[in-house]
Parts: C-alpha cells; structure tokens; sequence
C-alpha cells in the first residue's frame, strides 16, 4: 500500500478548517471554512472520488475523526460517501478509548505506535491508505519519510497564520510533480510522487 496526503492547502501552506467556522479555532484561527468557496465538484470531486476508489484504508488524527464521525455516517448517495463509510478507518490517538469509536469499522493507533503501523499497512498488498486533514499526523508522517505522496489543493487564498502540514526541521523531501489540474475556481489540484 501507498500513503497518500490529500489537502486543501492555501498559498501561505495552511491548512486548518478548510471545512467549517467551528472545525478547528486552535491559536484563534478565524477563517474556518475558507476553502468552501474554491471547491469544484468536477475537477476537484472526480480526483478525489478516483483516488478514494483506489484506497483501501482511511489513516486519521484524532481531532479529523472526530470530526469526520460527527458528519460522514449520516451521508450516502455519492461515491466518495460510500466508500468513506465502509472503508477500514484507523485513528491516532493517545486518548480515545474503544467506546469513543463510532464510525465503523475503525482502529485505534497509539502515538508511539505510528511509524511501525504504518510501516506495517504499507507493506500489505492494496491501493491508498488516504489521509487528509490531519496536520499533526501528517507532519510525523513526513517526518518520518513514510508518504509516497501528496495531492494539494493550492487555492487562491493567503489566510496570514495557521496550521501547517510542513515542520521546519531542516529536513529535505524531493516530490515529482506527476499531474495538474485547474479548477474553475482557480485553485490547482496538484499530485506529487516521492522522489527516491
């Protein structure tokens, strides 16, 4: 299996609560749900239904699956949805416990669990493990060089602070830009292959 990052990014590199005023105000962000206006359904859907259909595990934090069990279990009708609801969901989490689990079907990963879980799913056969939100999550995953690769929605928005899924830790990746497509909202759905 492959780890895949898929964010909506601003072009100031943030990506806290693309989705609602209310998902994420750590720090006193104010811009909750500033990615809503760019979304394109066309471009920016089909990519991430396709990319969806390819994955075979759904890899959160625990704030994202928290989040994503309040709002997800009550949708159905489209793809995306289906597959987000059936698919095996792991969660990171040093504090939920058995009975916080509600989405189903869903497995708890301990913090000092991460890089040998992870390691453990990418050595299985299968498509995608898709992670998206997550900024913790996906700076350790970077961090430890366990990403193969990332699908950023750069949209048109500088939002002056926020949450980040780049540490500053002096570490260099190499990415291969391996497609494009532009929204017509503007924003650039851009998919990255790690350079080995």
């Amino acid at each position: 299996m492959k780890t895949l990052i898929t964010e909506f990014i601003s072009l100031d590199g943030v990506v806290q609560a693309p989705g609602g005023a209310s998902e994420d105000t750590d720090g006193g962000f104010r811009h909750g749900g500033w990615s809503m206006p760019y979304f394109d359904p066309v471009v920016m859907g089909g990519m991430y239904d396709e990319l969806a259909g390819q994955s075979d595990a759904l890899l959160q934090g625990r704030r994202t699956y928290q989040v994503s069990a309040a709002a997800w279990p009550t949708r159905s009708g489209d793809p995306f949805t289906d597959w987000i609801n059936r698919v095996q969901k792991y969660v990171v989490s040093d504090t939920l416990t058995e009975n916080d689990l509600t989405w189903n079907p869903t497995t708890i990963i301990r913090g000092g669990d991460l890089a040998r879980a992870v390691s453990d799913l990418r050595a299985q056969p299968g498509g995608y493990i898709y992670v998206y939100g997550s900024a913790t999550l996906v700076r350790s995953l970077l961090a430890a060089d366990l990403v193969d690769e990332l699908l950023l929605t750069i949209e048109p928005i500088i939002l002056g602070g926020g949450k980040t899924i780049f540490a500053s830790n002096g570490q260099a990746l190499p990415f291969t830009l391996a497609s494009t497509a532009k929204a017509s909202t503007g924003a650039q759905v851009c998919r990255y292959v790690r350079a080995r």
